[in-house]
């Protein structure tokens, strides 16, 4: 049975695309004025805040939904296109915003020319896992589906790989599964997001798209099966502590630093663990945004309209914001400027939200008027 109400099916993709991008916007502004308490990866559950715990962990669902959420609008868009021209736009779409990380992505970040530091986040990890998309969608659905979850579910059998400097694979191995600074002159590039469990990512969500041409009561039936699922699998894999990330401890006089520690979970790569609870909870937003309504929901489904308008926005204002910070109050954190109270990131993340709402707004309004734009598809 064909959905009757193909718009309400996509405005609630648009409406969890959107919800990605505040909480994105948060954690920017954490990496932005929060730098001066650094935190590893994972966060080191015995000595983080248990507030700026929960910040950084509301930040999780960012990537994996995003990313799933990439290839099933593949699907959608190669439904009535065939998929020769959808492979050709994943392509040319994924080179795209591969270029896009090292230029203008690249330069909010490190404003300085020549640039000294070039950063390769997730736009490059969305822009190479659309190019594997391209190829990976010529296979069957059972194909695409096999190739995504063994990329899932096995990839933290490479873990203990390395490749010292020097080896031809160095570089590659860094781009796909190691998180590695590499020096090509005196550039250096650091593999902030390999990409070997994204293109997992983005595959699964292509594998999902046909649940979208069903009946919206059987798709959200779905969604919700498994999103639990994959929440159930990773509590057991967790409580059995063996695979899928660095073992949870035990911190005998604290339970809430216990609990904190198995969710300190693992994002470069990320691991089969941190997948699991994003991807599910994920989910359970996507089938909820299809019943859900009401003016917060109307906004985010305008911010998720217009996803890249709205990244590349937030990136020079929190530049520019960070740069007028520096100029006034100088360096109060040892060489940076930062918020003394975490509190401060929300309120700036929220007053942030009001600001760029509207230019977004526009931005995707223009979207929807100018269809004939075809460069507009990029962003």
């Amino acid at each position: 049975m064909i959905d009757p109400a193909p718009t309400r099916r996509l405005s609630s993709i648009d409406a969890l695309r959107g919800l990605v991008m505040v909480v994105m916007l948060l954690d920017h502004v954490r990496d932005t004025f929060y730098t001066h308490m650094a935190v590893g990866d994972p966060v080191d559950a015995r000595l983080i805040a248990p507030a700026y715990f929960a910040t950084r962990l509301l930040s999780s669902i960012c990537a994996p939904v995003f990313i799933a959420l990439t290839g099933l609008s593949a699907w959608l868009y190669g439904r009535t296109r065939g998929r020769a021209a959808t492979s050709a736009f994943l392509l040319k779409r994924g080179l795209f915003l591969m270029l896009l990380e090292v230029t203008l992505v690249g330069f909010a970040w490190d404003p300085r020319l020549p640039p000294q530091t070039l950063w390769l986040q997730v736009i490059w990890a969305i822009g190479v896992s659309m190019v594997a998309l391209a190829a990976l969608i010529h296979l069957p659905r059972a194909g695409v589906i096999a190739v995504g979850a063994a990329i899932v579910l096995g990839h933290n059998l490479l873990d203990p790989i390395t490749v010292p400097p020097g080896n031809p694979f160095h570089i590659p191995w860094a781009l796909l599964h190691h998180r590695e600074a590499l020096q090509i002159g005196a550039l250096t590039v650091k593999t902030s997001y390999p990409v070997l469990p994204w293109i997992g990512v983005i595959a699964l969500g292509y594998a999902i798209g046909p649940w979208f041409a069903d009946e919206a009561a059987l798709r959200r039936r779905r969604l919700v099966r498994w999103g639990a699922g994959l929440l159930l699998g990773f509590v057991t894999l967790r409580a059995v502590n063996l695979y899928g990330d660095a073992p949870w401890f035990v911190v005998p006089e604290s339970p809430l630093r216990t609990a904190m520690s198995m969710m300190a979970l693992t994002k470069y790569p990320p691991s089969l663990l941190y997948l699991l609870p994003t991807l599910g909870i994920g989910a359970w937003l996507l089938a909820a945004f299809e019943r859900w309504d009401g003016p917060i929901v109307r906004r985010l489904t305008v911010l998720g309209g217009a996803p890249m308008g709205f990244y590349l926005l937030h990136l020079y204002v929190l530049r520019l914001l960070y740069l007028g910070a520096l100029a006034i109050w100088g360096a109060n954190q040892g060489k940076v400027y930062g918020f003394h109270a975490l509190a401060s990131v929300w309120l700036l993340a929220a007053i942030l939200i009001v600001l760029l709402y509207p230019p977004t707004r526009w931005f995707a309004g223009l979207k929807r008027r100018r269809p004939d734009l075809t460069w507009l598809k990029y962003f």
